[in-house]
This record gives structure tokens, sequence and C-alpha cells, in this order.
């Protein structure tokens, strides 16, 4: 199975591979992960498309786009949990939900530009290896790079109680998205604390809403 997706070149694999894992809103619950996947992916290009003009007056209306459509049915919280390790446990609440805030709003604006940017590049999408009944699937793709060579970028999803599919963590060639995330933070948060990197997402994402 084919699906045109949108980078150019390896250095781009890391920006979006995330987001074409995402599943759509909540009355969509019952498909399939995979086919979540591929309609995710369809809705996503369409909007860019559509929108062009718009993103060309309004830049701030890419992010509303991708908040929109991909963010609202992550699973920032537990990707959030797993990439501050022990550092989650020993937080605040306040420290907690400031934490979610600021990553979510990271992810977002890291993600949007390379969105808008590339979207004519191949990913075939792989045979789904799992149970009927099973809670916790990976969707596994290969995208078509234009150097001729494949990058296997794997979602790792579960289904909550209520049914819904929700993506926890990306790998992309065999590295895992939280654990890169895991590796830098932690490093940050031993020579400053969890507060001064909070203080600096949350810097660095204002700056990025006032551009």
């Amino acid at each position: 199975m084919k699906q045109m997706m949108f980078w150019a070149g390896a250095g781009r694999v890391v920006l979006l591979s995330m987001l074409l894992c995402l599943p759509l809103p909540l009355m969509a619950a019952a498909q399939p992960p995979q086919e979540l996947v591929i309609e995710t992916t369809d809705r996503i290009i369409k909007a860019l498309q559509a929108e062009q003009a718009e993103i060309k007056k309004n830049p701030a209306r890419l992010y509303e786009i991708v908040d929109e459509i991909v963010l609202p049915h992550f699973d920032f919280r537990r990707m959030s949990s797993w990439v501050l390790g022990k550092h989650w446990r020993k937080a605040s609440p306040a420290e907690r939900e400031q934490f979610v805030k600021e990553f979510r709003a990271l992810l977002v604006r890291t993600y949007a530009a390379a969105l808008n940017d590339n979207y004519d590049q191949e990913i075939d999408f792989l045979p789904l290896r799992t149970k009927k009944e099973a809670t916790e699937v990976t969707v596994r793709t290969e995208v078509q790079l234009d150097a001729g060579f494949p990058i296997p970028i794997n979602y790792r999803m579960y289904r909550t109680e209520e049914g819904e599919w929700l993506v926890f963590d990306v790998n992309i060639d065999s590295v895992s998205l939280v654990t890169n995330y895991r590796s830098s933070f932690s490093k940050e948060i031993r020579q400053g604390g969890l507060p001064k990197l909070i203080a600096r997402l949350s810097a660095r994402n204002q700056r990025v809403t006032r551009d």
C-alpha cells in the first residue's frame, strides 16, 4: 500500500515522522490503527493544499492546522512521562502540566514548517503484524527518499479503554523519538533543573508565536 507523503531527504525524516501516525478525531476511533495513519496523512495533505494562500498571508495558520488535525489525539501526557522518566515522578502537578503544554508546542513548531515544505515523497505501508484483540500495535512504514533508499519509520500506538488509538512513540530507523528527547532533556535537567528546562521551552515557543 502506498501513499504520497511530505518531505525531501533524510534530514526531513525526524521532522515529519511523528505526524504520519496520528489518529483521526474520536468519531473514527473504531477504525484499525493503520487506516487511521493513512487517512490522517490524506487529511493533512488536503488541508495544506487547500490553505496555501492563507498560510502565506498568515503563517500562524500552519500551526493551527497541525494543532487542529493532528495533535488532539496524541497522548502527550504519556509521552511526557516517558521522556522525563524519574524527573516526571519528582515533578509537581503544576510542573507536569506545564511541561506537557510546552512539549506539545515544541512539536507543533518543529514539525509544521517541514510539513508545509514537503509533501511529495512516497511512503509504503507494510502489513500490520498484530492480533485482533491487541491493545498495542506498531504501524510499520518505509519512506522512499530521493536518494534511493528507504527509511523505516514505525509508529507505536495503544488503544484506550474507550477504544481510541493513540500514539506514544515513533521509531525512526530503529531509533526511538522518546528515547532521543529523554536523553537530551535529562542532561539539561541535571545541569539546571526541570523548571529551567520548562522556562527555556516556553521562551522558545513564545518567540516562534510572536514571529
